[in-house]
């Protein structure tokens, strides 16, 4: 059952670039139906938005933006039973890819969520750049419906997407394993310094995808602008989580 959350993630650690913490986790997500939209850009458009802490992480020289919408379940602190009608809701992200010494990670540049209490919550804890959006995803004969509008209306997906074929893990060194294989984001706090937010999970198990995004100004809304050619795509049913807490940057 998808509310049933796979503890056993945390034996799995050997795929793993590095060890997972050594302080506890706290918190459990669950991602569902999700699709990872990249577009290869400048390195320079990116370098003017993303903070200096965060140097930009390139594959061949390119760097990349993702926009990843997706729905979650078991989003709750550890030892907390998930509620729906809190720990569930879709989701949907615009990001980038940083690297902080050996670490790779995650930038957002932008997290768009369908419950208030989340926003709200991930804005006064993490700083991250949440918003409150009108969200739906259903399943349709080729995967998903997806439709997000931000409340302020600036922001706006809409599509159809789904797998086309069945799915694989990564190779190390592979583009897929640069976009998908990465635990940890980096963020800056309310008081503008620079942490590092730990996750953990299995392997991405990856299917080549198809997308029809009728509507996409979500780079737009970020002062970004994507190359006129189609995304790399990929599709990802189901993905565990854990995530610690942030830790400040020397």
């Amino acid at each position: 059952m998808e509310h049933d959350f796979n503890d056993a993630i945390l034996d799995k650690t050997a795929h793993r670039p590095w060890p997972v913490p050594d302080s506890p986790w706290l918190m459990t997500q669950t991602w569902h139906d999700l699709l990872f939209a990249h577009w290869r850009v400048d390195p320079e458009q990116l370098e003017a938005k993303v903070p200096a802490a965060f140097p930009i992480d390139r594959f061949e020289g390119a760097a990349w933006i993702g926009i990843v919408p997706f729905r979650m379940t078991n989003v709750a602190p550890r030892g907390v039973p998930s509620m729906p009608w809190i720990s569930e809701f879709p989701e949907l992200n615009v990001r980038t890819y940083v690297r902080v010494g050996d670490r790779p990670g995650i930038f957002f540049f932008s997290l768009d969520a369908g419950n208030a209490v989340a926003v709200q919550a991930a804005r006064t804890l993490l700083n991250l750049p949440y918003y409150s959006a009108t969200m739906s995803v259903r399943p349709v004969a080729s995967g998903v419906e997806y439709h997000s509008q931000r409340n302020d209306n600036r922001a706006m997906l809409a599509g159809i997407y789904g797998p086309t074929a069945a799915p694989v893990v990564a190779t190390a060194g592979s583009l897929e394993y640069f976009l998908t294989e990465r635990y940890c984001l980096y963020n800056l706090d309310h008081f503008q310094r620079p942490y590092r937010l730990e996750i953990h999970h299995p392997p991405w198990p990856l299917q080549p995808a198809h997308a029809q995004l009728h509507r996409n100004t979500m780079a737009e809304a970020n002062g970004l602008s994507l190359p006129d050619e189609p995304p790399l795509l990929h599709f990802a049913k189901r993905q565990d989580m854990v995530a610690w807490g942030p830790e400040p940057l020397e």
